[in-house]
């Protein structure tokens, strides 16, 4: 019966259109971050950038490298739309976009995350089918329909996405409304919004809807009676956050992603000018079945298991941030915090303070104040740059942390040497004083 339900054929419009809608939106997001001036603030200003732990070794290229690296996505993302050479152009942009994602995480966000997983979905699915000028040139290569599961894939991955984050909001500080007023905080000169933003009112319906449009969209959107009402809330909803948190692509890609719950003949309708109607075919069960549900299986595992693993770490994530990346924890803290380093020779005992000035951006600097793994990483780069001197160093800090409207608390353990511990990435890493609850 899974079988069958799987391997169905059916009308692939909702996936080309969706092949269309994603290239142009990755082509915008690329040249945007050239335009606005993203890829030089973030990875060709800074003397280094802080990769994820283990990759180290993937630095923004010198010069003009990065320019051309995003101008390369761009086009690519351009190629995609039209669906030409589309295989190559879907997983060159997915091992390009890998590439920043996994190269800086300064300005780390979920999103960035979804769009690398959704990247090499469509790197591997047959989106150029139909409406593309791979299928033009390659006539062989046209049709009209693809399996169910392409289209459940993205459904589930969806449903993953938006449940999760709609859970993590059942925390204290987001349940008393605290955590929206330290997000509007700083929509205070918003034109024409910004006082309503600042409202107890406002903050409670926003808190509210945060958690119910998360938890219940998708099935909203699958159930024909409440789609339409679903799919105008999702406007409201997802414009909503472009206006006030100004992320991007993202709002615009998760409307893009509803083509997927209307019905075919409807996207066709609308999107490819066509009132063909395609006609179920006969299930014929292909022989890389099992290959393709072993995939599908394992994939969606890792998703379900993944955003839980804080729950195996001592302590509580929204404090250690052990855990919290990967996982759907979408606008639940603010963190702020203080931090001083100080090298010790290990030999003459001399102490020397450091001005992060020298070292790091404004906003770098930010994330070293708080956030346990850019603290390791600054230290461990302390260590490197010493270490080519010809001295053997330690590395303390002092550092105070904040989360949302708590008071400052001592973060990080200062009778540690950061520059001679190893990171933890399975478990809790014992330099992290316990919270404040503990």
């Amino acid at each position: 019966m899974l079988s069958q339900f799987l391997f169905k054929k059916i009308d692939n419009a909702q996936f080309v259109v969706f092949r269309v809608f994603y290239g142009l939106l990755v082509s915008a997001e690329c040249y945007g971050a050239i335009a606005t001036g993203w890829v030089r603030r973030t990875l060709v200003e800074p003397e280094f950038t802080f990769s994820f732990i283990g990759f180290e070794w993937l630095q923004p290229l010198p010069g003009n490298g990065m320019y051309i690296y995003f101008a390369v996505m761009g086009t690519l993302g351009l190629l995609i739309a039209l669906g030409l050479k589309y295989r190559f152009s879907a997983l060159a942009f997915a091992v390009l976009w890998s590439g920043v994602y996994l190269m800086q995480k300064t300005s780390y966000n979920n999103h960035y995350y979804l769009l690398m997983l959704l990247a090499y979905i469509m790197a591997f699915l047959p989106a150029n089918r139909d409406a593309s000028l791979d299928a033009k040139f390659n006539p062989k290569l046209r049709s009209q329909t693809m399996h169910n599961w392409i289209r459940w894939i993205i459904i589930l991955q969806l449903f993953i996405v938006y449940t999760y984050a709609s859970v993590a909001k059942l925390y204290a500080d987001w349940l008393d409304f605290s955590m929206i007023e330290v997000l509007m905080s700083s929509k205070k000169d918003y034109y024409v919004i910004g006082d309503l933003l600042q409202e107890r009112w406002g903050h409670k319906i926003i808190a509210i809807f945060g958690i119910c449009f998360d938890l219940l969209i998708v099935p909203a959107l699958l159930w024909k009676p409440t789609r339409k009402i679903a799919f105008v809330l999702s406007i409201f909803f997802h414009l909503f956050n472009s206006i006030v948190f100004q992320i991007g692509i993202f709002p615009y890609l998760s409307l893009a992603f509803t083509v997927f719950f209307f019905e075919p003949q409807t996207i066709r309708n609308i999107f490819l000018k066509t009132k063909k109607i395609i006609p179920e075919t006969k299930i014929i069960i292909p022989k890389t079945k099992n290959v393709v549900l072993t995939v599908l299986g394992i994939y969606f595992l890792f998703q379900l298991i993944l955003p839980l693993r804080h729950h195996f770490f001592k302590d509580d994530v929204l404090w250690t941030e052990e855990g919290h990346r990967l996982s759907w924890r979408m606008m639940l803290r603010s963190r702020g915090g203080r931090i001083t380093y100080k090298v010790v020779n290990s030999q003459t005992k001399d102490t020397t303070k450091i001005n992060l000035n020298d070292y790091l951006t404004k906003k770098q600097q930010r994330r070293v104040a708080c956030y346990p793994d850019f603290i390791w990483q600054f230290a461990q780069r302390l260590k490197k740059e010493y270490a080519e001197q010809g001295e053997e160093i330690q590395v303390f800090v002092e550092n105070k942390v904040k989360i949302n409207q708590n008071p400052y608390q001592q973060f990080i353990d200062p009778n540690v040497d950061l520059a001679n511990v190893p990171w933890k990435h399975f478990a809790h890493n014992d330099w992290i004083l316990p919270s404040p609850k503990e």
